[in-house]
């Protein structure tokens, strides 16, 4: 048993690594092709109405792929025969192909009565995504997590290589950025299959299992009723904008969104290495005393995270990006706390994956997107962009607070006193951020509080979590 949990501590920090590798390295090419974008798109109109055609395409894509993403990776996780993994795999691929061809099918009969704008580049862009949303977790759910990470680099990877090819060399504006990401996909794809072969070796037309198939669809359907919630949350925002402030303000803020999804990366990182350790360690006798070290020093890392990026991206945004786009700064800090107030919630929707009850997601989540999208109609109009991440801060606020108490049924945190530093210095730093106008204040600041997390932390929290990692050996 002590080997069994070595090798589980073992793996999961080797996950952090593979994950940060993967996830840094597709996000510093994202990154880099932000400045690209907004100079040779100086159009802030067109870039946020693409930035619209993605937002439907990202909730699209749940009720597309029936959420089997979540599915096939949470199954898959628990297989230990070839036969299981060839069962659940084939369902997967013979539905997808299924809802892929309805969903064409749909849109054919659409472009007949209503024109709209791009509608075949963000329909091929909605199949391909779907088909690699899927693909990849059935990849990590097989246990190829180098394949993976090496399949984000490689996909984001070509998106820079075909953007320069249509944006800067064919000069194509907007097509040329949904050819770029619909063929790096489809190269992720190929990769994938060449890898793994996991059409030659797990998908079978003869493999039928209605009772595997009730079990997938009885965790994945119960997601989808969210997705819709989940979109109203974090995505009606732009539409909000567009309607009472106009595409340009939609340009603006997507490109604040572009610097802020760095960080979601960095939580993605710590989320995909931990949620495997999370489900495997659920029924461990400490587990509260596990989870509530993680919870504790995950708030503290987030907190030195937040404080170093948006104050050194305020530092150098004045060169990264067009004079265009140049106010989208001012949104950075505070859409980082909605970011980081939005790791949190999902550190905790761990508990419903570990239990398998998917379907009391959906509560939080209803909760969650009322508060959001009836905050969003009064303080858009308002207080304009900046109510907009106001509604985001107050919304994770509101699911966070649910989710600490719903969680009780699964695993009982303890926040650790030390821990309300980084919490009081992520507060105040929301106002220095927007005070400190020359550079040197902005440095100064960030010593100081740095220093602060360093001297007053460290000692004590981190060394809990580091005693907890080697109680387990």
């Amino acid at each position: 048993m002590k080997g069994n949990t070595q090798n589980r501590i073992d793996k999961f920090l080797k996950d952090i690594g593979i994950y940060a590798i993967g996830n840094l390295g597709s996000k510093l090419i994202t990154f880099m092709l932000v400045p690209l974008y907004t100079h040779y798109i100086t159009n802030t109109d067109e870039f946020g109405y693409y930035d619209i055609c993605l937002t439907v395409i990202f909730l699209f894509i749940p009720f597309v792929t029936l959420q089997l993403r979540d599915g096939a990776f949470r199954f898959l996780l628990d297989c230990n025969t070839k036969r299981d993994k060839a069962q659940i795999v084939s369902f997967v691929y013979r539905t997808l192909i299924t809802s892929i061809s309805i969903s064409a099918t749909i849109a054919l009969i659409i472009s007949f009565f209503i024109k709209v704008e791009y509608l075949w580049y963000s329909l091929l862009l909605l199949c391909v995504m779907s088909f690699y949303e899927v693909i990849t977790q059935v990849t990590r759910g097989l246990g190829y997590t180098k394949v993976f990470v090496t399949t984000g680099i490689i996909s984001s990877f070509c998106i820079g290589i075909f953007s320069i090819l249509f944006v800067v060399l064919l000069n194509m504006g907007i097509t040329g950025i949904f050819l770029a990401n619909i063929l790096a996909r489809i190269v992720a794809l190929i990769y994938i299959e060449m890898r793994i072969k996991i059409i030659a070796n797990y998908f079978h037309f003869n493999i039928k299992n209605r009772a595997l198939k009730r079990d997938i669809l009885k965790y994945s359907l119960p997601l989808l009723p969210g997705v819709i919630c989940w979109w109203l949350t974090g995505s009606s925002d732009r539409f909000f904008i567009e309607h009472y402030l106009g595409l340009s303000y939609n340009g603006i803020y997507a490109v604040a969104l572009r610097f802020t999804s760095i960080l979601q990366t960095l939580v993605t990182i710590f989320y995909q290495a931990w949620q495997e350790t999370a489900i495997r360690q659920y029924e461990s006798k400490d587990r509260n005393k596990f989870f509530s070290d993680m919870f504790n020093g995950y708030i503290y890392i987030l907190s030195i995270i937040l404080l170093l990026y948006s104050f050194g991206l305020k530092l150098n945004y004045f060169w990264l990006i067009d004079k265009s786009y140049q106010e989208s700064v001012n949104y950075i800090y505070l859409m980082g706390v909605s970011t980081m107030l939005f790791a949190i919630a999902a550190f905790l929707d761990m508990g419903y994956q570990c239990a398998r009850d998917t379907a009391r997601t959906l509560p939080a989540i209803i909760l969650a997107s009322i508060v959001n999208v009836v905050m969003n109609y009064f303080m858009v109009q308002k207080f304009g962009i900046y109510g907009v991440i106001t509604t985001s801060i107050v919304t994770y606020g509101v699911l966070l607070a649910y989710r600490l108490h719903d969680m009780r049924r699964y695993f009982k945190l303890k926040l650790y006193r030390l821990t309300w530093i980084p919490i009081f210095i992520t507060v105040i730093s929301s106002i220095a951020f927007h005070i400190c106008n020359i550079w040197w204040q902005d440095i100064i600041y960030v010593t100081i509080m740095l220093s602060l997390l360093i001297i007053a932390i460290p000692k004590k929290l981190l060394n809990k979590i580091s005693q907890k990692l080697h109680h387990f050996t």
